[in-house]
């Protein structure tokens, strides 16, 4: 797949995404009209749907329909956007930019960035409920469970937890990966492995290959994302550059040096790369995403 294709698939990725969530989001002149208006302005804010994205770009590479995966991408980062609207709450991050414009409890205020980020959360969950198209609802119960486990307290908002208390304490290499595979990659994970239970008929093997893949790549994009705190800038980022070192957080170049940082998330893209070698040219957008992940600049 050449770049231009790469980035014509992206966009049409993100136009049909873009579509569904407006779909599923409640009006903003629906009562309560605040909270709808928080939860729009949140959930809609440019960013670069990279899990969405997945969500695609595996089922293309299991031969899924693009509409059977609308509520997948759709949830997933609903999800996203739940955590993003309370990671900036003052009592955790204390953002005040995020994806280039206030975060939400500085253009509404904190008690309704609360509640938007919860209905963000249950919303993801409703959106799977109402998926009547061709999938069970034995499938649609199993990625509930999934996506559930993901963003609890063994996935993402464990990792929160564990990442909150690691501040300002040295920290060796596989308790800094133990942090980042639970709060970051159990949700890139996710995003691939409800793909894979759409379709029901994929041999075991390929889908754990495929979760491997996920697995490498949501370490690799966390790496790429500290990195990017330490070479880049606010402007660039749509968030405020520099946050883990003010916070005394532990990080890949913080353990490892930058150049360590970028062969270490190198090497983990490889690593995905060697997982989808049984699949053909289908795959390549999940090829090309692997290596956007760690080249991207923001």
């Amino acid at each position: 797949m050449t770049p231009d294709a790469f980035s014509t698939y992206i966009e049409g990725c993100r136009e049909r995404f873009e579509s569904a969530l407006r779909q599923r989001l409640p009006d903003e002149n629906l009562q309560p009209t605040r909270l709808h208006a928080a939860m729009r302005y949140s959930a809609l804010a440019p960013g670069k749907r990279v899990r969405p994205i997945l969500v695609y770009a595996t089922g293309q590479s299991l031969g899924v329909a693009p509409e059977r995966l609308d509520a997948a991408a759709v949830a997933v980062e609903l999800i996203h956007a739940f955590s993003l609207v309370h990671d900036d709450l003052p009592a955790m991050d204390n953002d005040d930019l995020r994806r280039g414009i206030p975060t939400c409890h500085k253009a509404f205020d904190e008690a309704t960035a609360i509640l938007a980020g919860d209905a963000l959360q249950t919303l993801a969950f409703q959106v799977l409920c109402q998926d009547h198209g061709e999938t069970s609802a034995t499938t649609r119960l199993r990625m509930l469970e999934l996506l559930a486990q993901a963003s609890g307290s063994r996935g993402m908002a464990g990792g929160q937890t564990l990442d909150m208390e690691a501040e300002g304490r040295e920290l060796a290499l596989p308790q800094l990966e133990n942090i980042h595979i639970h709060k970051t990659g159990a949700l890139i994970r996710a995003c691939v492995r409800m793909a894979c239970l759409i379709d029901e008929a994929q041999p075991q093997e390929r889908k754990e290959r495929l979760d491997h893949y996920a697995k490498c790549v949501g370490l690799a994009f966390q790496i790429r994302d500290d990195i990017l705190d330490v070479e880049s800038d606010t402007d660039s980022l749509g968030k405020t550059q520099g946050k883990d070192q003010i916070s005394r957080k532990a990080t890949y170049p913080s353990l490892l040096g930058l150049a360590g940082a970028r062969e270490k998330a190198g090497a983990l893209v490889n690593d995905a790369l060697v997982s989808l070698h049984d699949l053909g040219p289908e795959a390549d957008p999940l090829r090309r995403l692997a290596e956007y992940i760690v080249s991207r600049n923001r």
